[in-house]
Parts: structure tokens; sequence; C-alpha cells
């Protein structure tokens, strides 16, 4: 299964250009592109972090707000490829990216299982952007368009 899978990513472009973030392997292209489909029903990169539970849940009642965990709806097995893509990044990647940079400042501020959960939003986002664009991941600071 793994050989028939890294086939169908060799020989697809779209899969390959997700592949060039780092932490980005053939299990989170496939499950990613799959999962999405159709880049063009979603209007904008940045509630793709939405549509597989990556946002933080939220319970208003009264004077009550309470900001919880993260949501859990969705595809769980994109949002745990993604997670696991985060993981890598801030862990194991060695070459510093304005993405890395970015989660380990705020891991400094919140912690780093938050740190993890906001990259693989981010991730979410830039893998979107990459899709619809037709570019590829740039190491520097002017790195993908967060916001479309």
């Amino acid at each position: 299964m793994h050989r028939e899978m890294l086939r169908i990513v060799r020989d697809d472009e779209i899969c390959r250009r997700l592949m060039t973030i780092p932490g980005v392997g053939p299990l989170v292209a496939i499950t990613f592109k799959s999962a999405i489909d159709n880049p063009d029903r979603i209007a904008k990169s940045k509630t793709v972090g939405a549509l597989f539970g990556l946002v933080p849940k939220k319970y208003q009642s009264g004077e009550r707000d309470v900001s919880g965990g993260i949501t859990r709806t969705g595809d769980e097995s994109v949002r745990t490829a993604l997670y696991e893509a985060a993981n890598v990044m801030l862990t194991r990647t060695t070459r510093f990216s304005s993405l890395k940079r970015w989660a380990l400042e705020v891991a400094k501020r919140r912690g780093l299982k938050r740190a993890r959960i906001a990259l693989a939003r981010k991730l979410a986002v830039v893998l979107h952007c990459i899709w619809v664009d037709g570019t590829t991941f740039r190491w520097t600071k002017s790195n993908p368009v967060i916001a479309r």
C-alpha cells in the first residue's frame, strides 16, 4: 500500500507541490488533497482550518464566555495528518522558515501543544493557497499568502 501511495503522489503534480512545505510528506499531501477534492468550493483559504476542526471551541451562555480546546469537527484523518506535519516541522526540521519561527514564538507564549495546533491550522491555509495559486513553498519572510 505504501508503494502504491508513493506512485500516486509521484504522478500527481498538485501533491508534489504540496510536499514542498517542510513536514508535509506523501501521506499528508494525499490526505489533504482527497479531503478537499475541489479547492474552488472554499471561498477563502483562511476558513480551511475550521473545515477540519482546528479552531477553538466557544461556549457562551448568559454572562459565561468560555473558550475551550479545538472543535474537532470535520475529517479526523486530515486533522491528525496536519498535526503530525506541524509536529515534524517544529521538532525535526532543522532549517528555519517564517512558519517555524512564528510557531516557536507562539510556543513561548502559549505552550508547545497550542503552537502545534496553530501551526496545523496555518499549514492547512498554506496548503490550500499553494493548491489554488499553483505556486511552491518559499522559505523567506514573504512566505505564503495567509489571508486570501
